[in-house]
């Protein structure tokens, strides 16, 4: 349940984006000339239904949620305990506090809405077979421009060409229920170990430590991701033996779960990827990988910016809901929480296994936590997926 709000957070300016985004499925063309961050508030929708309407052109869902927040200027109408007001979006970054109304303490999941948002999805991407590239549309040696950077090139490696796989990880897949973890210091405390190891099929983000965390965010892992810069920060670039095998035996506890590993955005993961590959090869892995296509993140944030959500770079967690939409019935989400601090005004960790800091509105960010967390919330309050940020039913 999301209970009452009282959050401290600063405000983010309009950006310019001239990007250009054309959507590789359907007909649509999409020109972005302003991403402009609303600040928090109420959720998206004020929790009323949503409806289509004749001339949504099918993409009214999200859409209508975040329309009456959207503005060409930099105000946004903010409906605050059942008012609305006016609140200030400046290039100023001053500190705004907002009352939120929670959610109702019974959630249901609305089965039609969860289908139309699938529906709306597939027209952008198909997460069958978008999860990853397969081997038969890549041979050793061909050359692939990266995403962030398409001035650089790589070619694909023996040892990569190996490890990609035949058919899609997912194929023919679907599950009842789905949990997806995301890293945020909210789930310390939580007990929600037991709730999450519980569903169908879980997903971890970043290769995320869970045996010494599992009262709080369990044990069992499905699909797991890992940015190469993963490498870097909780693995010390495998300076020596010892950090190698630290990777080696926390690979080996997946154990059947699909790693999926976003080998074509920068130039810079390369030689990290190479690395994890070598490894699973050598020491005969028992992990399914996948390398997600090179459209997949631009079509995702394609369909957020289509709903008027104006994210810039999609977090992991946003990536991975939106894939699960294809094969989860219902989608459960723990540890999403892009605040310093939580609901009752205690420090939250960015992270809740490691002390790294984050300027979660800082406009240097590649993402817009704060954001993709508002529209991650009205769909909770519209029952289109359910959103736990405090103690799991049941912990003690």
């Amino acid at each position: 349940m999301l209970r009452n709000l009282n959050l401290i957070l600063k405000a983010a300016g309009a950006m310019r984006d001239p990007e250009e985004f054309k959507a590789d499925r359907g007909t649509c063309t999409l020109h972005f000339r302003k991403l402009c961050l609303c600040e928090r508030g109420k959720g998206l929708a004020d929790k009323q239904p949503l409806h289509m309407g004749r001339n949504s052109g099918g993409r009214g869902t999200i859409r209508s949620a975040v329309n009456s927040l959207h503005s060409k200027s930099n105000r946004a109408e903010v409906v605050i305990n059942g008012s609305s007001s006016p609140a200030v979006v400046d290039r100023s970054n001053e500190s705004v506090k907002h009352n939120i109304q929670p959610a109702s303490s019974k959630w249901r999941h609305n089965q039609t809405l969860s289908l139309r948002i699938r529906k709306q999805i597939l027209k952008f991407l198909d997460a069958e077979k978008d999860i990853s590239v397969l081997k038969g549309t890549l041979k050793p040696g061909d050359i692939i421009h990266y995403i962030f950077d398409r001035d650089s090139t790589m070619n694909v490696s023996q040892n990569l060409y190996e490890l990609l796989p035949r058919t899609s990880p997912l194929k023919n897949k679907h599950f009842g229920t789905c949990a997806i973890v995301g890293n945020s210091g909210v789930l310390l405390n939580s007990g929600c170990g037991q709730e999450i190891d519980a569903h169908s099929f879980v997903i971890r983000c970043n290769l995320a430590p869970v045996q010494e965390y599992a009262r709080d965010v369990g044990l069992k892992t499905d699909l797991v991701t890992m940015n190469p810069s993963v490498i870097q920060r909780a693995f010390e670039d495998l300076v020596n033996a010892t950090w190698r095998e630290k990777l080696l035996q926390r690979l080996h506890s997946l154990n059947g779960s699909i790693l999926w590993i976003p080998a074509f955005m920068a130039r810079g993961g390369k030689e990290r990827v190479e690395w994890v590959n070598e490894l699973i090869l050598k020491h005969h892995v028992n992990v399914r990988t996948a390398y997600p296509s090179l459209r997949l993140l631009h079509a995702v944030r394609g369909y957020w910016l289509t709903n008027k959500v104006h994210i810039k770079r999609p977090t992991t967690g946003l990536l991975m809901y939106t894939l699960a939409t294809r094969f989860c019935n219902q989608i459960y989400l723990y540890g999403f929480w892009p605040f310093p601090l939580d609901q009752n005004q205690n420090p939250v960790k960015y992270h809740y296994y490691d002390s790294l800091k984050y300027g979660y509105t800082s406009q240097a960010s590649p993402h817009t936590m704060p954001l993709e967390f508002k529209a991650l919330k009205s769909l909770h309050e519209q029952g289109a997926l359910k959103l736990t940020v405090g103690q799991c039913d049941g912990a003690t």
